[in-house]
Parts: structure tokens; sequence; C-alpha cells
């Protein structure tokens, strides 16, 4: 009886005190829309290769794929024996497997940077001229053909005394270059290397706001990722985080920060053997720059290992545990990009991506569906989890790990669903889920 109660409402406060509180917030709203967008909803990649400027040809993603699948086939030439050194369960041998191969077959490289800086060192400037016009040229042309990364781009040299005019030059002719063979590509990306102050973030924004002006571009047209490598970028001498300022400083340009695990290890001194991406320092810097960026809209990707799986078939089974080890501890930590510096870290890279999704799709898809139909369950879920929830099923659909129609099946919503769940807007969520 008391149920159905019709209950009386009372308040106390006038209409007026609220318009007031709305008012004096205005500007804290718009500064929490300005700083704090979101993440964009756009793929991530799960890794970077990184390419000397040099060595990289109009074969090169081809011949990745095509060395990856030929240390496949010679180290572990099924299913059963790629899980046997891996470590995965029975049920998961077969599905990662076969769709390592096809990954390998049909996309090998996510994202690649033709690299201008460490791995290209310094040249001759008709030298870097012109092989940062052949960079423009051929990755023009691989989208035009069809046969590019989702994601390319470069990475330049730093903005620091000794290299900065050189670093400039060479984005100005790859820019240029991409311009000139019919536009800059969406799948474009550029990398900063080294960076330390804020003003060196800020004068990479001057720099792509005068190409975007000399070519009549939409103003912030052109994003960069910052690289993280020294100890100075992780915190300053005020004791403030530096990389929160850099993000700052990028006026909406930044896309990314990555981790460079040897440059910043050897910067706090880690003797060379423990230079490694879950050494301590490693995951200090890395938490600092998963907070920085948390809401920002900009994201995290973790750095690469320098032990390479090559030589007898013992040595490239002890380098794959070790890269398949350190890339599921990193998605578990929330980094869901790394840079991967051989062709042979390829099945690796992509079998721990595929584990780490597929081994977690029932689950997550019976939490969300639950979620999505108010069915209740062992878990009180949130709309946060289901944020988290809805955004490991997208990531594992953009890689490949998870098919559509599975992730339909399990969760009863379309990608359209799912998207409405991992980008509410700030205060609650839009999507019916349906």
């Amino acid at each position: 009886m008391g149920q159905s109660r019709q209950e009386k409402v009372a308040t106390s406060l006038a209409g007026a005190v609220s318009e007031e509180i709305s008012a004096s917030l205005a500007p804290v709203d718009a500064e929490l829309e300005r700083r704090y967008p979101g993440d964009p909803g756009t793929r991530q990649p799960v890794h970077t290769v990184y390419v000397p400027g040099d060595d990289f040809t109009a074969g090169t993603v081809r011949s990745w794929g095509d060395q990856a699948l030929a240390a496949l086939d010679e180290h572990a030439p099924d299913a059963a024996a790629f899980a046997a050194v891996l470590g995965l369960p029975d049920d998961l041998a077969e599905p990662v497997h076969s769709r390592v191969r096809a990954k390998l077959e049909q996309e090998p490289i996510e994202d690649l940077r033709v690299d201008f800086e460490d791995g290209y060192g310094p040249r001759p400037d008709a030298e870097e001229d012109e092989t940062a016009a052949r960079a423009a040229r051929l990755i023009a042309e691989a989208y035009a053909e069809g046969t590019a990364a989702p994601y390319m781009g470069i990475r330049m040299k730093c903005m620091e005394a000794a290299v900065r005019d050189r670093g400039i030059r060479t984005l100005d002719i790859f820019l240029t270059g991409l311009i000139a063979a019919g536009g800059l590509p969406d799948g474009l990306v550029l990398t900063l290397p080294k960076v330390t102050y804020p003003e060196q973030v800020t004068a990479m924004v001057r720099l792509l706001d005068a190409f975007e002006k000399a070519h009549g571009l939409e103003p912030g047209r052109i994003g960069f990722e910052i690289q993280i490598e020294t100890s100075q970028s992780i915190l300053a001498t005020d004791g403030t985080a530096t990389v929160a300022r850099m993000i700052q400083a990028a006026e909406g340009r930044a896309t990314g920060l990555h981790y460079g695990t040897f440059d910043y290890s050897a910067c706090l001194g880690v003797s060379a053997a423990y230079q490694a991406s879950d050494h301590p320092a490693a995951d200090h810097a890395k938490a600092i720059m998963q907070v920085a960026a948390a809401g920002t809209g900009v994201r995290v990707s973790d750095g690469s290992t320098n032990v390479l799986p090559v030589g007898p078939t013992d040595r490239v089974h002890d380098a794959w545990r070790l890269h398949y080890g350190l890339t599921r501890r990193a998605l578990a930590r929330a980094y869901y990009q790394g840079w991967d510096m051989h062709p042979g870290h390829l099945p690796t890279r992509y079998a721990a991506v595929f584990a780490f999704y597929r081994e977690g799709l029932e689950q997550a898809a019976a939490r969300l569906a639950r979620y999505a139909n108010r069915a209740g369950g062992d878990v009180m879920d949130e709309p946060a989890t289901a944020k988290a929830l809805s955004g490991y099923l997208l990531r594992g659909l953009d890689c490949g790990a998870l098919d559509d129609a599975e992730v339909a099946r399990l969760t009863g919503l379309t990608r359209a669903g799912l998207e409405g769940f991992a980008m509410p807007r700030r205060g609650g969520l839009t999507a019916s889920g349906k």
C-alpha cells in the first residue's frame, strides 16, 4: 500500500540559486570541455613500427608481413607449436594462430613511422632532403593504391638546437611532398622525439600552424605525437608533471604520448642490461603519462624491446616469450599500443593482443549485455564500467581479434551501440545500446 502512495514533493531553494551556481561554474564547464574532451573514438593501432628512412621502400609493409610469416613457418609451423611456445591454453591455440596468420597476410603493420631520428642518424643535408621527399612520394602512392598501413608518417629530429633546423626542414619537405601528391592522408601521423620542455611543443604547434596557413589548410588539421624520453619530461625542476604541461602546450594537436624505453632508462642511469619496459622506472614514467593524458583525448603508447627474435629456434622462442609477456603486461596496464622494431616481433604482438581480447570476450560481452538490458547479475556495474567494457570490445574489433558477428551475438549490440557506451556525453550515457 505504501508503494502506491503519492509523495508530496517540496523544495526550499528558489530557482535563482541554481541559476547563480550554474553561472558561477560556467567557466569551469568550458574548461572541462576544452581540457578533457574524452577519447576521440578513432581506432588506436596496437603498435608502431619504426623503419629508418633509407630502409623504407614501397614494399616495406608487405616485406615485414612476409618475413613474419616465414618466421612462423620456421619456428612454430602450426597452432600447437605456437601455443606451446607462448603458453596459450588449448581453446585459444587455433583461434589465435589462425588470426595471427590472417593478420600478417592482410594487414601486417597497423602504424608505420619512417624514422629520421635515431634510426636514421646524421646524414648530409642533400641525402636527407632526398630521403624525405621519397618518403612522401611512397606514402602518398601507398594510400592511393590501397597498400598503405592504416597509419603512416615520419619521426623527425627533435627541437634541440643541434638538430632543430634539420628536423624542421625534413618535416617541411615531407609535408610539402604529400600536399603536392594530392593532399595529407587521413592516416598521417607525426612524431616529435626527445621533448623535454613544453616550449618545444609550442614550437611544433607554431611550425604546423605556419604550414597550414601556407597551404590554406583547416587550422589544427595536423596533429603529432610527443615522445617521452627524458626524466625532465616527466618531472620538472619545480616538481610539477611536465608531461601534463606539454599536452596543454600542444593546443589540441597532441594525439599521443610515446614512451622511449632506452633513452628514458639511460637518462635515469639504468644499466643497459636492465633497460626494459617493465623496469620500475618505466612503470613510474608511464603511470604519470597515463594520468596526465586521461580524458584529454591523448593516447599513451608503451615502448619496445631490443631483444630480437633472430638466430636458432630456441633463441627465437626465448625472444618471443619475452615480447609476448611484455605485451600482455602492457595491455593489463591499459597501454594498448607499443613499438615493434623487427618483423619477428609481429607474430607475438598479434598473438598477445588477440589472446587478450579473445580470452575476455565472453565475460565482457555478458556483463555489457546485462548492463544494457538492466538485467543485474553477480557484479554491479556502473556507467564507467560499461564504458570500459564496450571500449575493450571495440579495440578487439578494430585490430581483428574479434568479429562483428560474434560480438553482436553475445551482446545484442550493434557497433553503434557499443560506441554509444564507449563515448558517453559528460554526465551520462547517450546510447540506448540497441
